[in-house]
């Protein structure tokens, strides 16, 4: 099933079981979602290519070995890479021990695996049937992974959304403050606060965040460090490496290895 058509073709709210799985694919081109909402909290787990996705509050990048957690009735949209292949978890609002904000949670080999066996399982299972049961030992191993720092701090200012926007649609732009003050026909000091008051971090720390983003989308996708640094606008291979590695505490590399 394409992603296009998973919220058309899938009523997900309807089903009361505690978790119902689907599988979908992208297109040859990006995908996005629209902003839209469910009753069920959703779990996407990427399992080729990359996923953004987007709530009010931040921005969080999926890579291959971790999954983007949306709770119920939170507003989201999904932005999905090229030939991407995405694994949806849908659980009841009560499900116990999962974040009460959106996150990436770190996922475990063993963990992937059993949502990947579990979505070849019968969505309409019975309450004492195998898969339920297969189900509330998922759900546990769930509760108990880690938070990844995967996300992108926004709020919902428009301005604060375009400037974001830009700088993924061109993460190479490596202009000052002051050209980017210009471009939002802000002071230099009133920009600064600006973005301070609007994600918590300063311009030269979010926007190093936002790269780290694009860098994993980048990465997963196959492109090689070399052209990853080059895409972000660093002038040596070494310079990313080294604020990949200050930002998430491994080279790009062995991220990829995990």
């Amino acid at each position: 099933m394409s992603l296009s058509k998973s919220l058309k073709n899938f009523n997900i709210d309807d089903n009361t079981n505690p978790v119902v799985a689907m599988k979908v694919q992208s297109a040859k081109s990006d995908e996005e979602l629209p902003f839209h909402v469910h009753r069920k909290g959703q779990l996407i787990l990427t399992l080729h290519g990359g996923v953004t996705c987007l709530a009010p509050t931040a921005y969080w990048m999926v890579p291959a070995h971790c999954a983007a957690w949306i709770p119920a009735g939170q507003p989201h949209s999904n932005r999905v890479t090229p030939n991407a292949q995405v694994l949806f978890l849908y659980l009841e609002p009560d499900a116990t021990g999962m974040p009460q904000e959106c996150c990436t949670l770190q996922i475990s080999p063993l963990l992937r695996e059993m949502m990947k066996h579990f979505e070849e399982f019968a969505q309409d299972y019975a309450p004492d049937s195998h898969t339920a049961r297969f189900a509330h030992v998922m759900l546990h191993e769930l509760s108990q992974m880690p938070v990844e720092r995967l996300s992108l701090p926004v709020s919902d200012n428009m301005r604060i959304r375009q400037l974001a926007d830009s700088l993924m649609e061109n993460p190479g732009d490596r202009s000052s403050l002051d050209v980017w003050a210009s471009r939002m026909a802000m002071s230099k000091r009133t920009f600064e606060r600006f973005v301070l008051k609007e994600t918590g971090m300063t311009f030269g720390r979010w926007r190093q965040q936002l790269q780290v983003l694009v860098a994993i989308r980048l990465l997963v996708t196959g492109v090689s460090v070399q052209n990853t640094a080059y895409e972000l606008g660093y002038d040596s291979v070494t310079a990313f490496i080294t604020m990949f590695k200050k930002m998430l505490g491994t080279t790009p590399g062995r991220y990829l290895d995990n």
